[in-house]
C-alpha cells in the first residue's frame, strides 16, 4: 500500500511531467494549460482576504455602488503586476526579493525588507482577524480561542507544501471555490441593481475625505505587496524553461493562469461591494463592520445569507493567512538570505492579532487601517518590479514592451498620488478638489 506522502509527491511529479509534455508539444489545448494553473490562484487569495470584506462592506454601505470603479481599476492593476511578478520568476529563476538583494545596496535592501515585513504583519493581522471573527460568529467560540484555532489550521494547511506545490495549490483553489460559490449565492439573494453596477464600474466618483480613505483602502486591499513578492517565488522553479523559447511558452501559459485567477478575485470583490450596496446602503448606511454586516444580513435576507457570508469569510481568513505566511518566508529569505521554521513565523505573526483581540480594539476598523498601511507600502515592490522587468539583460526575450512599462508606470503613479492624498488628509488638511 502506498504511504500518504507518496500520493501527493506522485501528483507533483505528474504535474511536472505534464508541463514538460505541453512544452514539447505532446499536450495541446486545455490539457496543455492545466499543468500551469495554480500559482496565480495562490496569489489571488491575497486579493479576497478579510481586509477586502472590511473595505468593500464599508464602501458599499456608505457610498452605494459609487466606488465599484475603484474595485475594477484596482483589479486590472493587480492583474498587470501579478503578471509581471510571475514573469520575473520565470525569466530569471529568482524571486523579486532575491533580485532586490542582488541589484540594490545592502542599506536599501534592509530598508525594503523592514517595510515589507511591516506590510506582511499588517496583512496577517487582517487575515487572522477575519478568520477569528468568522469562527466567533459562526460557532460562538471566544475570540482568543478562535485565534489559536486559526493559527493551528493555517499551520496544518502550510504543511501540505512538503508534498509539493500541487497539493497546496489544490487546497487553496478549493477554498477560493468556496468563496466564489458563497458570493454567487449572495448575489442571487441580494438582487443588485445591474444597471448601477455596470454604470459605476466604469464611471469614476469621489466625494469627501471618507471616500478617498476607502479608495486607498480598496487599492491597498486589492494590490497586495506581499502577493507581488510571493508570485515570483511561486514561479521561479515550479516549471523551469530550458531555453528562451520554452520560458516564453511557460509565460504564456502562466498568463492564462493570472487572467483566470485574478478575474475570479475581481468578480468576488465586486460582489462584496454591490451586495453591501444593495442590502445596506438604503436604511443601513451606517454598517461599517463585519459583525454588524452579519447581524444586519440575518433579518434582511435570512439566516442562509448570513451563514453563507460567514462561511466565505472563514474560507477567506484561513486560506489568506496561510498564503500570508508563505509570502513572509519568501520576503525574509529573499531580502536577508535566511528563513525561520514556519511554526515560529506563525506564532510571531499571531501576536498582533492576539493583542488586538485582548485589548478589545474594533476588529473591522483595524482591518481597514491595515489595508491603508498596505497601500502605503505598495509603491516599493511596484517600482522595483517595473525596473527589473524592463531590463533586457535580466529578462531576455520576456522583457517588457514599452507599452507595458508605460502602463505600469502610470499605475504606480496613481498609487503614489493616492498615498500622498491620504497623508494630506491624515495631517488634517482640507482637500478642496474632492467635493
Amino acid at each position: 500500500m502506498r504511504d500518504a506522502a507518496a500520493m501527493p509527491r506522485s501528483r507533483q511529479q505528474g504535474m511536472k511531467s505534464a508541463a514538460r509534455d505541453a512544452l514539447e508539444g505532446r499536450r495541446r489545448g486545455l490539457r496543455a494549460v492545466l499543468p500551469f494553473i495554480g500559482p496565480a490562484f495562490i496569489a489571488s487569495v491575497a486579493y479576497i482576504d478579510p481586509g477586502n470584506y472590511a473595505t468593500n462592506i464599508q464602501s458599499g454601505a456608505q457610498f452605494g455602488y459609487n466606488l465599484l470603479w475603484v474595485v475594477v481599476l484596482a483589479n486590472l492593476m493587480a492583474m498587470l503586476f501579478q503578471n509581471l511578478s510571475a514573469k520575473l520568476g520565470i525569466a530569471t529563476g529568482q524571486s523579486l526579493p532575491e533580485m532586490c538583494r542582488q541589484e540594490f545596496s545592502r542599506p536599501v535592501t534592509i530598508a525594503m525588507w523592514v517595510v515589507s515585513e511591516v506590510a506582511a504583519m499588517a496583512t496577517d493581522l487582517a487575515e487572522f482577524l477575519g478568520a477569528t471573527l468568522a469562527l466567533n460568529l459562526l460557532l460562538g467560540i471566544p475570540l482568543l480561542v478562535a485565534t489559536v484555532i486559526t493559527g493551528v489550521f493555517t499551520y496544518l494547511l502550510l504543511t501540505l507544501e512538503r508534498y509539493g506545490s500541487r497539493a497546496l495549490e489544490i487546497a487553496i483553489g478549493a477554498l477560493v471555490g468556496v468563496i466564489a460559490a458563497s458570493y454567487l449565492i449572495e448575489t442571487l439573494l441580494s438582487h443588485p441593481n445591474w444597471g448601477l453596477v455596470a454604470y459605476h464600474s466604469v464611471v469614476p466618483w469621489l466625494h469627501g475625505p471618507d471616500s478617498v480613505m476607502l479608495t486607498v483602502g480598496i487599492i491597498g486591499a486589492t494590490i497586495m505587496p506581499h502577493a507581488v513578492y510571493l508570485h515570483s517565488g511561486l514561479t521561479q522553479d515550479r516549471v523551469v524553461g530550458r531555453s528562451p523559447q520554452e520560458k516564453r511558452r511557460i509565460y504564456r501559459y502562466g498568463l492564462v493562469d493570472v487572467v483566470i485567477a485574478m478575474s475570479v478575485a475581481g468578480l468576488i470583490n465586486m460582489a462584496m461591494l454591490y451586495m453591501s450596496a444593495s442590502v445596506f446602503h438604503i436604511g443601513h448606511s451606517g454598517v461599517a463592520s463585519i459583525t454588524t454586516a452579519y447581524r444586519t444580513l440575518f433579518p434582511l435576507l435570512g439566516g442562509a445569507a448570513a451563514f453563507v457570508f460567514l462561511v466565505s469569510l472563514l474560507a477567506s481568513g484561513l486560506s489568506s493567512s496561510g498564503v500570508g505566511t508563505m509570502a513572509g518566508q519568501v520576503i525574509m529569505q529573499g531580502f536577508v538570505g535566511f528563513r525561520i521554521p514556519v511554526w515560529v513565523r506563525r506564532i510571531v505573526t499571531m501576536l498582533p492579532t492576539v493583542a488586538v483581540v485582548a485589548l478589545g480594539v474594533d476588529p473591522t476598523r483595524t482591518l481597514v487601517i491595515s489595508q491603508v498601511v498596505l497601500s502605503l507600502a505598495l509603491p516599493l515592490p511596484m517600482i522595483a518590479l517595473i525596473k527589473f522587468t524592463s531590463r533586457r539583460d535580466l529578462m531576455g526575450n520576456l522583457v517588457n514592451t514599452r507599452l507595458v512599462t508605460g502602463v505600469a508606470v502610470v499605475c504606480s503613479a496613481i498609487v503614489l498620488c493616492l498615498n500622498l492624498v491620504l497623508l494630506w488628509l491624515a495631517a488634517g488638511l482640507p482637500l478642496p478638489l474632492v467635493g
